[in-house]
């Protein structure tokens, strides 16, 4: 499938006005872009974790299905003054019964090209999710981290509770 035009995940409305005028001079903080895989969108997520290697299709397949779920699915990009993506992060909105029926905000893949890092991108980015989880109605906002990071989110405004658990499902049992 291609796109007549660049396609945005999202509506800009949800974006943080003060997180865009806080970024370096001319960087941009925008929605996902149907068009962001050339612009090194998973370039960037090989800096925190195994991406592997994925088509332009693939890709757009996947950009469909969060763009048909834009209410769930909020991945933004901070892009350099060539256009190109140096920053990355997403906030999952959950549905649940409990509080009231509230929605919980799930911040997952944080990342920072490796020649980016030290402008405090990573921090606009926790900012603008954090907006993100309070213009859509969460009750909360939370995220899972290594050690080492718990004191960056911190002072991102984050309180250290609870353990995380993980199961990895063995890849004989994994449907894909």
């Amino acid at each position: 499938m291609t796109f007549p035009s660049d396609l945005t995940l999202f509506d800009d409305s949800l974006l943080d006005p003060q997180v865009q005028a806080a970024l370096p001079d001319g960087y941009t903080l925008r929605a996902l872009r149907s068009k962001d895989y050339e612009r090194g969108f998973l370039d960037v997520l090989k800096v925190l974790t195994e991406v592997g290697h994925q088509t332009e299709q693939e890709f757009l397949d996947r950009f469909m299905y969060m763009y048909k779920h834009n209410d769930q699915y909020h991945t933004i990009t901070i892009s350099d003054k060539n256009d190109k993506i140096v920053a990355v992060g997403t906030i999952l909105v959950e549905r649940k019964f409990v509080h009231h029926n509230g929605l919980v905000g799930h911040i997952e893949d944080i990342a920072v090209d490796q020649h980016q890092q030290g402008k405090k991108l990573g921090l606009r980015i926790i900012q603008a999710l954090k907006y993100i989880g309070a213009r859509r109605g969460c009750y909360k906002v939370i995220l899972d981290c290594s050690e080492k990071n718990v004191p960056f989110y911190q002072k991102c405004g984050f309180q250290q509770k609870e353990v995380e658990m993980a199961w990895y499902v063995p890849q004989e049992k994994a449907r894909l």
